[in-house]
């Protein structure tokens, strides 16, 4: 039987991905329907008057205040300054921890640099407005403009009217879309573009789920899809066995692409010792239009779809996932508050005072004067009088009158309802906004926390869609993320940068080479913190610390406490502040250094070392020219010494030579030199003998002349 041709299995796909997306579309286009109606009632000026009710009131006035819109943006202003974030957590701890760090600090490095904070507001208001948000990742490269660098990172994107263009596998129940098997995504584009795209003709994507009510000048446009399908993808693992007990494993694609592994671990003594048939997930993307698959894409980097989404509230009745925003519930009594005020802004257009009733003849020559009364205020008004049959004239004035209209008592008192059921049903958020000035910051916090409290559902089910978004990216990441030596940005959970080296060799306590930051070991648990802004949770801890520092009498408590408080203080120009202060705990080992700021302290430690081995150097010299100059000191003092013994010497001998009587009057004219008055007798202090002590005594005895 001879092989499908391509063209044939792209067609075959194409017509299997049109059945299912019909199918999908027609399952759920009357719940996204009101979905769509839902976020065009609170943000279209008009649009509340879409539909039946528009056309009962037309050529009436159709006043609107919208009492919803502010609700909304409320739920979305709580929920921006509240973001949501995910953590990987290692699942067995110990040496992944470090890992897991990095995971987390590469994923908020991806989000920033992709600006996925767009992606996530758009996608959260739509789900408050209207029940469903959607957003993308997708592998790009990292310089599209270098054509040597083929490096990828994960953008974060965003899909708007996610309610109208995004449909997945119809038997997926789990609100994360994990269990999906399929899933589209349209992508609306001009026909223009299509052709310079695609070359020939645009043909659209039947979309069923749009406004029957357009608007007044919308451009023309077609659409376009994304189809990602999941395929189980079986290969066979070879495991190998060291010497050492240590046991390998590799696929039968990667050695076939790679011969030398499976000749390298042979020559190092490993051994096959088993191989098995596994199951992958592998995740396929088209592009289609309506008539045949544009493009085939190919395996894409991850094992799941892509496709982020996120609800408002969400139900599965009948089988059948239904949803809902913060509108839905308020419609009609929006309407009914709508339709009330146009009703007195109706009677309110009207005269104020009684309309006169006349007869043709008593206005004939006057009807503009009483058509233009009510605009000029004339001081008076002409009548013609009425003649009877005989001619004579009558009483002149009005035949009868129109009373003004009233409002009536029932619309007087429905206003009053329908303003009550707005406020309970939108959770009455403005009370919030009327706290007085003396009130405690305890009640504060309670008015807040209720508040909160309406919200929470929203922020519930998006912190879901966060976490999901952690799987995704992480799926992806250990795809794109594996090249020995690349370095990627991360930020730290206080918005600090630094970078990280991927697939870093090591030496390990046994001396085993490992790689550090190796994603392919990355099996870990994303956990989703719902927690205020990084400016309101540091005005939070100002606060605390400033009330721990007033209990604490310890004075390096203090100083960590108050290098805290300027760490954590938010202003213009403090950020060399905070960077000083941050520097002062990392020397006493309050906060962990990042691996730049290791970086530092290492060559800090280097420079300190070399300027502590210089000054050791220079003591040294010092001692050694002091010891050398004490050396010479003593040699010179031992020689003055000498010098002094022998001149003595010289005079004893002198002394010997003359005769007695001589030698007295010599004594007598020239006495001996006092030497020891001189200092320069030896002493105990210049190191000589006991004898030269008793050759000093004996000096010092009488002479006795010589016979």
């Amino acid at each position: 039987m001879a092989r499908p041709t391509k063209d044939y299995t792209l067609n075959e796909i194409h017509q299997t991905a049109m059945r299912q997306f019909n199918k999908i579309q027609e399952a759920v286009r009357a719940e996204r329907q009101q979905s769509l109606e839902d976020r065009r009632f609170y943000s279209i000026a008009g649009a509340q008057w879409e539909g039946n009710l528009g056309e009962q009131f037309q050529n009436k006035p159709k006043f609107e205040v919208n009492k919803i819109h502010l609700a909304v943006i409320r739920i979305v202003n709580e929920y921006r300054n509240n973001p949501i974030t995910a953590d990987f957590v290692s699942k067995e701890g110990g040496e992944y921890d470090k890992l897991a760090e990095t995971c987390t600090q590469l994923y908020r490095a991806d989000r920033q640099s992709s600006n996925a904070q767009e992606a996530h507001d758009n996608a959260f208001e739509e789900a408050v407005g209207g029940g469903m948000g959607a957003w993308r990742l997708r592998a790009d490269y990292e310089d599209d403009e270098d054509d040597e660098n083929t490096n990828q990172v994960i953008r974060f994107e965003p899909i708007h009217d996610a309610d109208s263009t995004v449909f997945f596998d119809i038997d997926a129940k789990r609100q994360d879309k994990a269990d999906a098997r399929h899933c589209f995504v349209l992508n609306p584009m001009s026909p223009e573009a299509y052709e310079e795209i695609y070359g020939e003709s645009a043909s659209s994507v039947s979309k069923l789920i749009d406004s029957s009510y357009f608007d007044w000048a919308t451009p023309k446009i077609v659409y376009i899809a994304e189809y990602y399908k999941i395929e189980d993808k079986s290969e066979t693992i070879r495991i190998f066995e060291g010497l050492d007990g240590e046991k390998e494993s590799y696929t039968k694609q990667e050695l076939a692409d790679d011969p030398s592994i499976e000749e390298t671990m042979l020559a190092t003594g490993y051994k096959e010792i088993a191989s098995k048939r596994v199951t992958r997930k592998k995740v396929r993307k088209y592009i289609l239009d309506g008539n045949k698959v544009l493009e085939d894409c190919g395996y894409i980097a991850g094992k799941h779809i892509p496709i982020v989404v996120t609800y408002g509230k969400r139900w599965v009745v009948d089988g059948i996932e239904r949803c809902m925003g913060h509108v839905r519930l308020v419609k009609d009594a929006q309407r009914l508050k709508n339709m009330q005020l146009s009703k007195i802004g109706e009677i309110a257009s009207l005269s104020s005072y009684k309309k006169p009733i006349f007869t043709p003849e008593q206005v004939a020559g006057h009807r503009l004067m009483w058509e233009d009364a009510n605009v000029k205020n004339f001081p008076y008004m002409l009548l013609n009088p009425l003649l009877d049959k005989e001619g004579n004239k009558q009483v002149a004035g009005a035949v009868g009158y129109i009373d003004p209209p009233d409002v009536p008592p029932a619309m007087a008192a429905l206003i009053t309802i329908t303003e009550s059921d707005i406020r309970e049903l939108l959770g009455n958020p403005e009370a919030g906004e009327k706290i007085v000035s003396n009130i405690s910051g305890k009640a504060v916090d309670m008015i807040q926390q209720k508040l909160d409290m309406q919200a929470f559902i929203y922020t519930s089910n998006f912190a879901k869609a966060c976490q999901r978004e952690g799987q995704i990216w992480l799926s992806m990441a250990q795809e794109i993320y594996g090249q020995p030596g690349r370095k990627l940005k991360t930020i730290g959970s206080q918005g600090e940068v630094s970078s990280v080296e991927l697939m870093k060799p090591t030496v390990n306590e046994d001396g085993e080479t490992v790689y550090e930051n190796d994603l392919s070991d990355a099996n870990f648990d994303i956990v989703v913190d719902v927690a205020p802004s990084t400016s309101s949770r540091r005005a939070a801890t100002v606060r605390a610390l400033t009330g721990m520092l007033s209990i604490t009498s310890d004075p390096e408590t203090q100083q960590v406490l108050n290098s805290m408080i300027m760490m954590n203080m938010e202003g213009e120009g403090v950020s060399e502040v905070r960077d000083f202060f941050r520097k002062k705990m990392l020397k006493i080992g309050a906060v962990q250094p990042t691996e730049e700021e290791k970086k530092e302290m290492a060559q800090e430690l280097a420079l300190q070392a070399q300027q502590t081995d210089v000054n050791a150097e220079l003591m040294k010299a010092m001692a050694e020219e002091a010891v050398a100059k004490a050396a010479k000191a003593r040699a010179d003092t031992l020689k003055t010494i000498s010098d002094a013994e022998l001149s003595q010497a010289r005079t004893l001998e002198v002394y010997s030579n003359i005769p007695g009587q001589q030698q007295a009057e010599q004594q007598v004219a020239a006495p001996l030199p006092d030497v020891q008055q001189a200092g320069l007798y030896p002493t105990a202090a210049t190191g000589f003998n006991s004898e030269d002590q008793s050759w000093q005594q004996q000096q010092q005895q009488p002479s006795i002349p010589s016979s």
